[in-house]
């Protein structure tokens, strides 16, 4: 069976990954850095498998590939595949899990250490040369707030928020989970108000659906500790982006990490990238994307069309 590879640059830079699992499994894939939405149909053309990160599989591009039988996902999310239209011709969808679990758990805490330690805050000023003229051996100009004691508040208890449990409670940290939103309420967990009211750190790890968007808006923030901390590694439509540049702003949050946001790249710009939020650390959605967790990604996703060839269900969320 044919295949090509439509948007392999969203996963690799300058060819770091190895794609032999994929080669071994689709011999002569087509492999493209990306593909514009006008070239979806023609690269598809003949192709029975296509992978992909976020190239958009509608209702009239799936009607146009009529050879394709697999849509292999580089990603958990399936957000950009219609997927009732693939049932109803029959290709199947895949998606990968758990691979980048280590990669976004670092993540969560490279920037919680940096925002309670003020790590960025003492480099500039270091680098300024404020050390030199200093009155004592150190600098006590920000404040440094240890974690043990401290409480976590998780939104999404699935295989990343309890990752990130495991770290918080070696930390010493106390542990609290949201019940679902929406949903029913779960024995050891509190609704989201009461975590809200007593989390030093909130951080976020649940799916968008019509319950979660802009759960964390300005009623939820006003609720939040004055100090506490955000961090959002899933995704960006969870949080009212001006609600939180104006809580940050005002001086009301201790700090907040952003990995994500609603428009991605931001090509229409975003209020969370405005150049005075010097309590925000933002990063381009690389939380999940340490060479391991990329790496695993491309073999996750050779593993499925394997599975797939030889009859299986390995990953099919259709």
């Amino acid at each position: 069976m044919r295949g090509a590879f439509l948007d392999f640059g969203s996963v690799a830079e300058g060819g770091d990954l190895d794609t032999a699992s994929l080669a071994a499994v689709l011999p002569g894939i087509e492999v493209y850095d990306e593909t514009a939405e006008e070239l979806l149909v023609p690269r598809l053309a003949g192709k029975g498998v296509a992978v992909a990160n976020k190239a958009l599989f509608t209702r009239a591009v799936l009607a146009a590939c009529p050879e394709l039988r697999l849509i292999a996902l580089t990603a958990t999310g399936v957000n950009n595949v219609d997927v009732a239209a693939a049932r109803e011709r029959g290709i199947a969808v895949c998606n990968i899990r758990d691979y980048c679990t280590a990669s976004v758990v670092q993540h969560v805490f490279a920037t919680l250490l940096a925002l309670t330690h003020g790590l960025r805050e003492y480099d500039r000023l270091l680098k300024a040369g404020a050390w030199e003229h200093a009155r004592h051996f150190t600098m006590l100009t920000y404040p440094v707030r240890e974690l043990a004691g401290l409480t976590l508040g998780i939104v999404g208890y699935g295989t990343l928020g309890r990752g990130v449990a495991r770290v918080a409670e070696a930390f010493g940290m106390q542990v609290l989970v949201a019940n679902r939103a929406g949903g029913a309420r779960e024995a050891g967990r509190v609704d989201l108000d009461e975590l809200l009211a007593r989390a030093d750190v909130l951080t976020l790890h649940c799916p968008i659906t019509p319950a979660t968007r802009h759960l964390i808006g300005r009623a939820q923030l006003a609720r939040m500790k004055p100090g506490a901390v955000l961090i959002n590694t899933a995704r960006g439509a969870l949080v009212d982006p001006a609600a939180l540049a104006e809580a940050l702003r005002a001086g009301r949050l201790g700090g907040a990490a952003i990995d994500v946001l609603e428009e991605e790249p931001p090509v229409s710009g975003s209020p969370l990238l405005a150049p005075d939020l010097g309590n925000l650390i933002a990063t381009p959605h690389t939380a999940w994307a340490a060479h391991e967790s990329r790496q695993r990604a491309i073999d996750e996703v050779a593993a499925n069309i394997q599975d797939f060839l030889a009859g299986g269900r390995r990953n099919r969320v259709d």
